[in-house]
């Protein structure tokens, strides 16, 4: 089977770096909205937002007796508010954070639904609460397009790779704090106990994670990466699969560059070795109940 490059599309973060910055603020926004109105479920996953056919939605969200969905579709670019007998939408354009949050809460003043948010941002350096945030402004359709249709063809991949597991697995899902695809597998052991609020529950049990995101920092682009935690001692020596993919001392994650992906005559061959190598040197380590735990 050929690989259509426009499932696997360029995504040079400094060329979309502002459209980025902006669109997680909006994913933050939305993604506090759901977090507000559902009960917690272990590891924060009650917060995270899906991977559709049209680009992300948080999934039905209760409300008082009925429920809504926010869904930002990445084809015809607006943001769609829908209940069950409803639904109105705004335009992803260029617009500041304050303009889309003031945009989205009359939105929703609008279909009868009331909540607050905490406008602080998550896991960001320098936070601008979102009411106040005039500086990131940018919005490339082409760019968001982009993104979308490599989170579809990543998700197809990482929902392969989870069916693998009969063990306890994260869903698929797109966490908003760090802008990232990810499905994270459990030992089912607990893990020495962590400070912070987000941190503590998230990694209250011994997990090996693997996802894809849009890079930033040390790494200058988009890429795929993995982990355990706690990471057991000599996982950074450990050989894994591709040989492009490498141990990062500063991050403590296995990091495989998305344009050794997408070049690659198989993508989807390409992740899964990287998914399962990772996932092998982990586990071994640690010495998980493999036999118990995988298909």
């Amino acid at each position: 089977m050929s690989v259509d490059p426009q499932d696997w599309p360029a995504l040079p973060l400094e060329e979309w770096e502002a459209t980025f910055r902006t669109l997680h603020m909006w994913t933050q926004i939305v993604g506090k909205i759901r977090m507000a109105l559902t009960p917690l479920e272990n590891h924060f996953w009650n917060v995270a937002l899906y991977v559709n056919t049209r680009g992300l939605t948080t999934s039905p969200i209760p409300y008082r007796g009925r429920t809504f969905e926010i869904q930002f579709d990445f084809v015809n670019h607006r943001l769609v508010l829908r209940t069950s007998d409803d639904e109105r939408a705004l335009t992803l354009e260029p617009k500041s954070v304050a303009a889309f949050y003031r945009e989205l809460f009359s939105l929703l003043s609008g279909a009868g639904i009331d909540v607050q948010i905490n406008p602080k941002p998550q896991e960001v350096a320098n936070p601008i609460p979102f009411d106040q945030d005039e500086t990131h402004a940018s919005y490339d359709a082409e760019y968001a397009n982009r993104l979308w249709r490599i989170l579809r063809s990543t998700d197809i991949v990482f929902h392969e790779f989870r069916a693998r597991f009969i063990g306890k697995a994260s869903p698929v899902h797109f966490f908003w704090g760090s802008f990232d695809l990810c499905c994270t597998r459990f030992s089912g052991r607990r893990a020495p106990p962590r400070k912070g609020v987000i941190t503590s529950e998230a990694y209250s049990r011994e997990c090996i994670s693997v996802g894809w995101w849009p890079g930033g920092g040390d790494v200058s682009g988009p890429a795929f990466y993995a982990y355990s935690a706690p990471e057991p001692q000599g996982l950074s020596e450990q050989a894994v699969l591709p040989a492009a993919a490498a141990y990062s001392n500063k991050m403590h994650e296995f990091i495989l560059m998305y344009d050794d992906v997408r070049r690659a005559a198989s993508p989807r061959e390409v992740i899964l070795e990287f998914a399962q190598s990772t996932y092998q040197a982990g586990a071994n380590l640690a010495a998980w109940d493999r036999a118990s735990l995988e298909r």
